[in-house]
C-alpha cells in the first residue's frame, strides 16, 4: 500500500515525531539539527545534495542550508525552523528557494525564519538558561572517519563549547536511533514503493542480459528504468557484476564485458522520498544456469529460507547470521567446498534498512522489534570456479513473523530462466 500526501498529513507525521523526541529528552534540553549542504566539486561545479536524514526524518524538508531548533525548558515546547531567505536574482538563475509558507505546510513547523537568526535564537535560550548546570544541547554528532569533513553540526556544537565552555553538548543519535528502527505504516509504504521500481529495474536488466554485453550497459538499464519511473536517486552506488567479478563484495566498477556461461550479480536499489530498497539477483548471463550454478544457488536460496523463516520478535541479528553459518558448514562439503565457511562467506546476512541503506541499528546484538525492516542477504564466493551468488531480499519484522517486502522480485531460478527466455 502507498500513501498518498494526503494520508501522510493526516498522521500530522513530522510534528508527533518532534513531540516524541522532545519528550524522550524531558525538561531543559534545546535539539538543533541542519539539513547540510552539497560540498563543492571542482571550480563552480557542486556535488549533488543529500540531505541529513536526521533532519528530513523531523521536516519532511529537502533543501540545503536549513536548520531546526527544539527546546523543552520548563516543560515550555517550542521549535523554529531556519531557512534562507527568498533570493529573486537567483530564482532567474536556478529557480526560487522554498518559501516560509511552503515550509512550515511541510515541516508543520509554525516558526519560520530566516537563517541569519539563528544565532540570536540560541543566544537567547544560552542567557535563559545560564543558571541550570544540568541544561543540555543536543546534536547530531554524526562523523564516519576521523578525517572527513566537519559537518555543521560538529562546526555549530564547537563554536557553542568555546562560547559556554560549561555548557553539556550531548549526541541526540541514541534518541533518534530508537526511533528510526521502528518504522510507521508511512515509512513502510515508501519502502514498498522503492521495492517496486527496484522489481522493474531488475526484470528488464533479466531481459537485456546477454553475452557481450557490458555491466555497465545493464546498470544504465536499471537507471533508465527508476528514470521512467521518476526516481532521482539509487540507494547507494550499483553494483553490477559478472564472472570472476561477482565474488568481490562490492565490485563497483561496473566496466567489464559479460562472457557467456557467466552469472551476472547485481546489489542495487531505488528509493522514494530518501527511503531505501536493497536488493540483490544473481542470474545467468545467456539466460540458463549450468547444473553447478544451480546447484550453488539453491544452496543461498535455502540459507535465505532460514533466515526468513527465523526472522521474529527477539531474534538477534547475529544468531540469524549463525543459522546460516551452521547450514553451510554441514552443506558445503557435499559439494566439494571443503575450505572454512569464511572462504566463501565472509560478510553478515543482515542490516538495518530505511532511509539509509545502511540504517540506523542498535548493533549486531540487538534484538528485533516489531517494525524493524531489515536485509535478508546470504551469498557464496567461489573464487576459482568464477561463482559468486547473493540473492537478498527485504523483510519487515511483525508481531508474527515477518514480511517479506520484495517478494514479487523474482528469484526461483526455473521462474528466471524463464522470465530471461520470453525476452530473447
Amino acid at each position: 500500500m502507498f500513501l498518498t500526501e494526503r494520508e501522510k498529513k493526516k498522521m500530522n507525521l513530522y510534528s508527533n515525531r518532534r513531540q516524541k523526541i522532545l519528550k524522550a529528552l524531558q525538561n531543559n534540553a534545546a535539539i538543533l539539527l541542519f539539513s547540510g549542504k552539497a560540498p563543492m566539486r571542482s571550480e563552480d561545479e557542486a556535488y549533488s545534495f543529500s540531505v541529513n536524514r536526521n533532519f528530513y526524518y523531523l521536516t519532511g524538508l529537502d533543501r540545503e542550508d536549513m536548520a531546526l531548533l527544539m527546546y523543552n525548558i520548563d516543560g515550555m515546547i517550542r521549535e523554529t525552523l531556519f531557512i534562507l531567505p527568498y533570493d529573486e536574482t537567483l530564482a532567474r538563475w536556478v529557480g526560487g528557494r522554498m518559501s516560509r509558507q511552503e515550509a512550515s505546510e511541510i515541516s508543520e513547523v509554525r516558526d519560520v525564519r530566516n537563517s541569519d537568526e539563528l544565532d540570536d535564537s540560541v543566544s537567547m535560550i544560552m542567557n535563559r538558561m545560564r543558571k541550570d548546570n544540568g541544561f543540555r544541547f543536543c546534536f547530531d554528532m554524526w562523523h564516519y572517519t576521523l578525517d572527513q569533513e566537519e559537518t555543521p553540526a560538529l562546526r555549530y556544537a564547537k563554536k557553542l563549547r568555546d562560547n559556554y565552555p560549561y555548557l553539556q553538548i550531548k549526541d541526540i543519535y541514541p534518541v533518534l536511533t530508537a526511533m528510526r528502527l521502528v518504522k510507521d505504516e508511512y515509512e513502510i509504504s515508501c519502502m514498498r514503493k522503492a521495492i517496486h521500481t527496484t522489481n522493474l529495474g531488475i526484470r528488464q536488466m533479466m531481459k537485456t542480459s546477454r553475452p557481450e554485453l557490458n555491466e555497465m550497459t545493464m546498470e544504465g538499464v536499471f537507471n533508465f528504468v527508476l528514470a521512467q519511473s521518476l526516481c532521482r536517486e539509487t540507494a547507494f552506488k550499483t553494483i553490477a557484476s559478472s564472472g570472476e567479478r561477482s565474488t568481490i563484495l562490492h565490485y563497483s566498477d561496473n566496466d567489464q564485458v559479460m562472457k557467456d556461461g557467466e552469472l551476472f550479480l547485481c546489489d542495487l536499489g531505488a528509493t522514494y522520498n530518501h527511503y531505501c530498497a536493497d536488493i540483490s539477483r544473481t542470474f545467468p548471463v545467456n539466460g540458463k544456469f549450468t547444473e553447478r550454478q544451480k546447484e550453488i544457488y539453491q544452496i543461498v536460496l535455502n540459507a535465505q529460507k532460514i533466515v526468513e523463516d527465523n526472522a521474529r520478535v527477539g531474534v538477534r541479528m547475529r544468531d540469524l547470521n549463525q543459522m546460516v553459518v551452521d547450514y553451510y558448514k554441514t552443506e558445503l562439503p557435499k559439494h566439494g567446498l571443503n575450505e572454512d565457511v569464511s572462504e566463501y562467506y565472509f560478510h553478515s546476512v543482515s542490516h538495518h534498512l530505511g532511509l539509509d541503506t545502511h540504517d540506523v541499528d542498535g548493533g549486531m546484538g540487538a534484538v528485533l522489534q516489531a517494525g524493524n525492516v531489515i536485509t535478508n542477504e546470504p551469498g557464496l564466493y567461489i573464487a576459482d570456479e568464477g561463482i559468486g551468488i547473493r540473492i537478498e531480499d527485504d523483510l519487515l519484522i511483525t508481531g508474527t513473523g515477518c514480511e517479506v517486502l520484495s517478494k514479487e522480485i523474482l528469484k526461483d531460478p526455473d521462474e528466471i530462466e524463464k522470465w530471461m527466455s520470453e525476452g530473447q
